[in-house]
């Protein structure tokens, strides 16, 4: 229950940091080392074995990886465009179409009886492959008009994005009973960290909230949509069973919007956190729709069919 309400609590604590943005502005530099934490979370929860299941699931996971880091950077920057986003806002749009898919894909995929399996493998190779194409992709879209330290990102994303999630399978693979009685605290360490993150960003971003933040959340919610949008429709329309559909939906619609707000204030400024910020809390809502929509509805795998 605690866990289902995680949109209720980051507004909830988003609105304390409007209100009283001085209780969290100190905290500005425990963003990375709460990502990192959140990152090691899902290092926990992954296996060798989720790697080796790309190869049985090839088609599926090119076909999704692609439309992650083509649909999404694009329509970000189309969505910024449109709505004529100053530099700033643009980056932030940028950084959450161009991380790897969340974390929180793999749970509503559970709940909309998609393939858990390969949502998880996804998640993992997309998040592995985000460390060079994340910085690559902002530089490629906006480099020309806004300075985009592509080493540093890159460098900063194998510290913050490849060594927890590899400490984490190496924990989960040598130490694999220790790590499943501990298990259950994961979701909850990872929820509190995002949600404190999402705090965090807001109060330092505050004046700029009130300024444009209605117009960044109807951005940030057709960003969202187009995304889940197009990873069902495009994955439909090239064959495949509407299991794997919902499953790439969710991998190309929900995005790792905490590493966008953590890169946004390391690497630019805290209102290029506030797209990541907002998407956080948006995508777990609509995520939750969809799923509960989804869960009523089973799909017929083809020897039912």
């Amino acid at each position: 229950m605690i866990i289902q309400l995680f949109p209720v609590w980051a507004v909830l604590l988003s609105a304390l940091a409007m209100i009283q943005p001085s209780f969290f502005i100190d905290f500005k530099g425990y963003i990375l080392p709460l990502l990192m934490i959140i990152m090691l979370a899902m290092g926990l929860t992954l296996s060798a074995s989720d790697f080796k299941r790309v190869g049985k699931n090839g088609k599926a996971v090119a076909v999704g990886v692609l439309l992650q880091f083509l649909v999404m950077p694009i329509t970000a920057l189309l969505i910024a465009t449109m709505f004529g986003f100053d530099s700033e806002l643009t980056v932030g749009m940028l950084l959450v179409g161009s991380v790897a898919g969340g974390t929180s894909s793999n749970v509503m995929c559970y709940l909309a009886k998609g393939d858990t399996a390969l949502s998880i493998s996804m998640t993992a190779i997309s998040t592995l492959l985000g460390v060079v194409l994340t910085p690559l992709l902002v530089s490629l879209m906006i480099g020309t008009s806004v300075d985009v330290p592509v080493q540093s990102m890159l460098i900063s994303l194998v510290k913050i994005v490849l060594v927890p999630v590899a400490l984490g399978v190496l924990i989960n693979t040598f130490a694999h009973q220790l790590v499943r009685k501990a298990e259950f605290v994961l979701p909850y360490v990872s929820m509190f960290a995002i949600v404190f993150i999402i705090a965090i960003v807001v109060a330092l971003s505050s004046e700029k909230i009130a300024a444009v933040g209605a117009l960044v959340a109807v951005a940030v919610i057709l960003h969202n949509g187009i995304g889940l949008t197009l990873g069902y429709w495009v994955t439909y329309a090239l064959g495949f069973d509407k299991k794997v559909c919902r499953t790439i939906a969710f991998e190309v619609g929900l995005q790792n919007s905490g590493l966008a707000s953590a890169l946004a204030v390391k690497f630019f400024t805290p209102a290029a956190a506030l797209p990541g910020s907002i998407f956080s809390v948006w995508h777990n809502i609509s995520g939750s729709l969809i799923a509960s929509y989804w869960s009523k509805k089973p799909v017929k795998t083809d020897a039912q069919a």
